[in-house]
């Protein structure tokens, strides 16, 4: 395995993990418009919060795609084609997600809340799925010496991919309640953070479960010992900093810890997968490694070049973006509001 195999294994990591942590407030603030607003001018105020960013957010994903795409084509044409199902749920809901911040924004107030449904299943759907996808995909899936998935539905479907699913959508919506706190004022900031001391037991109870059918039904703990443990510690110990953080109404830092969870699981899937992209259940002599999924080193250097030059950029734009967006979205600039 070479460096520059090395570094685009590491870097589509970090593009993920971006992407949960930016991406996944996104997805609780999503569905907390049915389950944590109670009124139009609530469901209005949170939607604020979120209308800036939303977009740029979801970048990382496209990023994180496309390079894998151009530095593992083997990892990508194995994994979208054995997960076509998988991915196509994930689009649907990004998609019907995306249209209903423009659609709502036009529509009378009447009509208001089929675009508020659509954001709410949206935003649940993607990380659910996607938890489907990685779970699924450390577990192993029938794969042959050319890469080809036959699985079954319960390949897909099966109690750990469930809890995974779960896991990581009940992950998302605390980012998402932490980042509401963060952000708002009034009544929803108050009841967000009601929500979230409630939801971080029933986060503890799913991090054991998590653990125990990682061990059960995968190889880190045989091949990465020391840093799956190591790893789901951080996990647990950003949860349990984040739960402590809401109660003294220390924000940002509940916000960050929580994001800071999202990026241990995904370090934990990477770290895991090592060095294979993706496992085989029937042979592992059909796992793909990183050294034989990769691209040419040519393409791989010129791809780092431009990578390089182009990610401090990138990263200087969305701090800019999220300073100049920086201030609460008070509830009494909401018009109406408490009528």
């Amino acid at each position: 395995m070479s460096s520059l195999q090395l570094f685009w294994f590491i870097l589509i990591g970090v593009l993920f993990a971006g992407f949960f942590f930016l991406e996944g407030f996104d997805f609780g603030v999503g569905m907390s418009v049915k389950t944590l607003a109670k009124n139009d001018k609530e469901q209005d105020q949170v939607v604020q919060i979120i209308g800036p960013v939303w977009d740029g957010n979801e970048v990382w994903l496209i990023t994180a795609g496309g390079a894998m795409f151009a530095s593992f084509p083997m990892w990508y044409a194995s994994l979208f084609s054995g997960y076509y199902l998988i991915l196509f749920l994930i689009l649907f809901g990004l998609i019907i997600r995306g249209v209903s911040f423009e659609f709502r924004s036009s529509m009378p107030e009447e009509r208001k809340w089929i675009w508020n449904w659509t954001l709410a299943i949206g935003s649940l759907m993607v990380p659910f799925f996607f938890g489907i996808l990685f779970i699924s995909m450390i577990q192993g899936m029938p794969m042959d010496s050319n890469g080809d998935m036959t699985a079954g539905f319960t390949d897909y479907i099966n109690l750990f991919s469930v809890v995974g699913g779960v896991a990581l959508t009940l992950l998302c919506y605390l980012h998402g309640m932490n980042y509401i706190s963060l952000k708002t004022t009034g009544p929803i900031r108050d009841r967000a953070k009601k929500y979230a001391r409630a939801l971080y037991w029933v986060l503890y109870a799913g991090l054991i479960v998590f653990a125990v059918l990682l061990y059960i039904q995968t190889d880190f703990f045989a091949l990465h010992p020391v840093s799956t443990s190591i790893l789901l510690a951080v996990m647990i110990l950003f949860t349990v900093i984040a739960n402590y953080c809401s109660y003294i109404n220390k924000e940002l830092i509940a916000f960050l810890t929580s994001g800071f969870t999202l990026i241990a699981l995904v370090a934990l899937l990477f770290t895991g997968l090592f060095p294979r992209v993706l496992i085989s259940s029937t042979s592992s002599a059909n796992d793909l490694l990183i050294e034989n999924a990769s691209s040419s080193p040519y393409t791989l250097q010129i791809m780092s070049y431009i990578a390089i030059s182009l990610i401090p950029f990138i990263l200087a734009y969305i701090a800019w973006t999220y300073y100049v967006f920086r201030k609460r979205v008070k509830h009494t600039e909401i018009a109406g509001y408490g009528e």
